[in-house]
């Protein structure tokens, strides 16, 4: 591991593999390009981050390209998350212009600056698609976010994260059809991003306590505005976990619970129902 302006930057251990092998199989030079080009679109993400003054934990370079792991304290909210899910593919979009500059300007020309832009415009092709944790499945987790509880979308992102990784599996064998052999990079891809997103899933319960942590924090820095309030209506008899599944990234809420016969019977604020929740949770932990 090392560290670039106080970043840790780390190699998942089958990128490393993916680097041996291209050393056996005379593609190093190749992959090297591709590392710098992937290591650009990270240090855009994490410095877009720091720039909406969010602390970067870590960035680790993955199979198919790298994550910047920046911190959830609260204050990442959707708009923050899509300028820095942008902010990756931006760079390899300028790279791309760069390397047209210099070809227009005479100082580049042959098969390495159209490998550099063609390798640019598939980094930013295959990170748009809607599978975490490329940038975008975590663009479209975050547009949802704006009109749907955020339980529901960290459930239906996952899920489209695992069919679309199943898409790509499947879509590895299409060669087979032309009598071609399997892309096995491609495969590797696929199965990969299959199973982070299959064991994600299993996580959900884990990464919501995570989110309710979260707001618990923030909102014990800063008051809601009234801006953003929304009010919920909920059953008294209703379990308060479910009642907080219903809580929407962008909004604070003032939950309304009422009984069977539709009668108010008292206005709380999510914080309250958080802390009880949480509070509960670590009463029976313990026991």
């Amino acid at each position: 591991m090392i560290k670039i302006a106080g970043i840790p930057v780390s190699f998942h251990p089958l990128f490393v593999i993916i680097m041996l092998t291209s050393v056996l199989t005379g593609h190093f030079a190749e992959l090297i390009v591709l590392f710098g080009i992937v290591f650009v679109h990270e240090l855009g993400h994490a410095a877009a981050a720091r720039m909406l003054g969010l602390n970067v934990l870590s960035i680790q370079l993955l199979p198919f390209g790298g994550v910047a792991v920046v911190e959830e304290d609260g204050r990442m909210n959707a708009r923050k998350e899509i300028g820095i899910a942008l902010a990756g593919p931006l760079q390899n979009v300028i790279l791309a212009g760069m390397g047209l500059l210099m070809h227009a300007a005479g100082w580049w020309n042959g098969a390495s600056l159209t490998y550099f832009i063609e390798a640019n415009m598939l980094i930013v092709l295959f990170n748009l698609l809607p599978i975490l944790p490329l940038d975008g499945g975590k663009i479209g987790q975050a547009f949802f976010s704006l009109f749907l509880p955020y339980h529901t979308t960290l459930l239906w992102a996952t899920r489209i994260s695992i069919v679309f990784s199943g898409l790509l599996i499947a879509y590895s064998f299409y060669p087979l059809l032309d009598d071609r052999g399997i892309q096995l990079n491609l495969l590797m891809v696929g199965l990969f991003l299959f199973y982070s997103n299959w064991v994600d899933h299993g996580n959900i319960p884990f990464r919501f306590i995570r989110f309710l942590i979260g707001r618990q924090r923030l909102f014990s820095d800063y008051k809601p505005s009234a801006r953003n309030a929304q009010p919920l209506v909920a059953d008294s008899a209703k379990p308060l976990d479910r009642i907080l599944r219903l809580l929407r990234r962008e909004k604070y809420h003032f939950v309304y619970v009422v009984n069977a016969k539709g009668e108010l019977l008292e206005i709380v604020p999510e914080q309250k129902m958080i802390d009880l929740f949480l509070n509960g949770l670590a009463v029976n932990h313990g026991k």
